[in-house]
């Protein structure tokens, strides 16, 4: 199973950013995905996830910035993010949880890992 992040990049503050995460090996259409973040010197953050039915939840400091969806005919969920600010710079990981019907939206809930992709915004 492999979860392979990509969409990273430099851009300017209130710039936006399309991420996007493949799942290979096996289908996680009943299985909630998340999006993690870790800036440099900080723990590994919950930023937003989605459930297997579509229904997302959001880290209070990227509410109404960034979008979480999922396409499950290609494996695939995103993260739109827009009015980018430098506090964003981080590396962002692409989550799948530990279980089926699980959303993960604290460490211990999440099974698999993308390999990460950094954001860095500058002001």
């Amino acid at each position: 199973v492999q979860l392979q992040a990509s969409g990273g990049g430099l851009v300017q503050a209130g710039g936006s950013l399309r991420l996007s995460c493949v799942a290979s090996g096996r289908t996680f259409s009943d299985t909630g995905m998340a999006w993690f973040r870790q800036a440099p010197g900080k723990e590994r953050e919950f930023v937003v996830a989605i459930s297997w039915t579509g229904n997302s939840y959001y880290a209070d400091s990227v509410k109404g910035r960034f979008a979480i969806s999922r396409d499950d005919a290609k494996n695939t969920f995103y993260l739109q993010m827009n009015s980018l600010k430098p506090e964003d710079t981080a590396i962002y990981y692409c989550a799948a949880a530990n279980s089926a019907r699980l959303v993960p939206t604290i460490v211990p809930h999440v099974g698999y890992w993308g390999q990460g992709t950094l954001v860095t915004v500058s002001s």
